[in-house]
């Protein structure tokens, strides 16, 4: 953050400065009472099982500059950091962020979509550096909280933010863009995931659209080119929209050559060709890389520019990440997982040269509710059509995987195992130099183990 005064941090917050330094200087914004220290605002957020109200002496001694509170606890006066009062200390979070973006002015990107945000969040970061100075989303700060969080990181000389918005319940991505105020927004994708939540792809669609009515005439909307809804949503907007995609948009990829350590393409932007490089395996990663170039492009950064970024973007873990163990090389694509990201991932694995087998490790996909079932024997089926050599599933649910694929193709080598660690020890004696393994699943899956216990086995 900015280094901003307390009169100021009050102001913004909607609040009042009861006592301190009004002209004492913050540094950043926490939530988090445990590494909150010196020159940090701590808001005391408060929620089912926390009050942060419970933890103002802890900060204040560490040497907070001011906390913002809702009520007053018993000994707040002796406090030595600075008191702001607010109604509603979320409130107050979301309307500092609000007031510090319009301050700070930067050129914000919002990304949303069911499927790839944080991989074309990553991806637009490093593209829009060519030209930028960057703050971008960190870990998995996209919500009504982490998005403030993420905005008040923006720091002196940065001049634009890439921030993602997610959602899993109606009515969240709006209040996300009135707090950002986005100038470009992407929109990945319309696919299923949070499906239990919102009913309905339509419903999901309307709700990821938000964000595109958000961007203002004079800003840009890009939007995914080959997604069934994007001429929906396109109709819905004020702002110019750039379509991107596989073999179609404004910007579009063309002539992939997928290996696993990297997918080149040609990059199309309206007739002007160059060739590019990703050093990540995946078709859905290539198409992730059009949106982002597709911003860029908007910008002024030239393709050129664009895909010199590209040729050595890093992404965050767990995403498509290729390790070689022993001899067998591993693409970890476990951060998440729903039956859209599921199939593009086995598709991935599909295309991949191998010198041995190609087998799939999969664990549960989580937020499906009533499509649940559904969900999971859609990849069993994509598993089995695929021409895979082995799919193995891991804990509840995902037997369903398995069993489909099992059914549908007698040939393909297939078990279940219960646990992470039994089917870590089967991979042990099951695996050969040469084999390629997919390792994918929801979060609460916790398929990155599998791995690490493989390791250490």
């Amino acid at each position: 953050m900015k280094k901003i005064d307390l009169v100021s941090i009050a102001h913004y917050a909607g609040g009042r400065l009861l006592r301190g330094d009004g002209a004492r200087l913050a540094t950043k914004v926490s939530t988090d009472s445990r590494t909150s220290g010196e020159g940090d605002v701590f808001v005391a957020l408060v929620g089912d099982k926390f009050d942060g109200h419970q933890y103002l002496k802890q900060v204040s001694d560490a040497g907070a500059s001011a906390v913002i509170v809702s009520t007053l606890p018993e000994g707040w006066e002796s406090l030595s950091a600075a008191v702001i009062k607010v109604e509603d200390t979320l409130i107050g979070l979301q309307r500092l962020a609000e007031n510090y973006r319009a301050w700070h002015n930067p050129f914000i990107v919002g990304i949303t979509g069911s499927n790839g945000k944080t991989s074309t969040k990553d991806l637009a970061c490093h593209i829009m550096a060519a030209k930028f100075q960057v703050c971008a989303t960190e870990g998995n700060l996209n919500n009504h909280i982490g998005l403030p969080l993420s905005i008040l990181k923006l720091k002196q000389g940065d001049t634009c933010g890439v921030f993602e918005m997610g959602m899993n319940h109606p009515g969240e991505i709006a209040p996300l863009a009135a707090i950002a105020a986005p100038d470009a927004a992407i929109i990945t994708n319309i696919g299923v995931a949070h499906i239990e939540y919102m009913g309905s792809r339509e419903a999901i669609a309307l709700e990821k659209g938000m964000l595109a009515e958000a961007i203002a005439q004079g800003g840009v909307v890009v939007l995914n080119a080959n997604d069934d809804f994007t001429p929906t949503i396109a109709s819905r907007c004020h702002a110019r929209v750039i379509q991107a995609g596989i073999d179609k948009g404004d910007v579009a990829a063309r002539n992939l050559q997928v290996r696993a350590d990297g997918t080149s393409f040609t990059l199309d932007f309206s007739g002007y060709t160059v060739e590019a490089f990703l050093p990540m395996p995946g078709e859905h990663m290539v198409g992730n890389a059009a949106l982002a170039a597709a911003v860029a492009w908007h910008m002024g950064i030239t393709p050129e520019q664009i895909v010199a970024a590209l040729a050595n973007v890093k992404i965050s873990k767990g995403r498509l990440e290729t390790k070689q163990v022993n001899g067998v090389t591993f693409v970890d694509d476990s951060y998440n997982a729903n039956p859209d990201s599921m199939k593009a991932g086995l598709r991935t694995l599909a295309g991949l040269q191998s010198q041995g087998r190609r087998i799939a490790v999969l664990g549960r996909m989580g937020e499906l509710g009533t499509h649940a079932e559904e969900g999971h024997r859609e990849v069993g089926h994509q598993a089995a059509a695929l021409g895979l050599d082995a799919v193995f599933t891991v804990g509840a649910e995902a037997d369903l995987i398995s069993t489909t694929a099992s059914t549908d193709n007698r040939a393909l080598l297939t078990a279940h195992f219960p646990t992470l660690e039994s089917c870590a020890a089967h991979l042990k004696t099951e695996l050969h130099p040469g084999d390629l393994v997919l390792l994918k699943g929801s979060r609460s899956s916790g398929m990155e183990r599998v791995l690490s216990l493989y390791q250490a086995s």
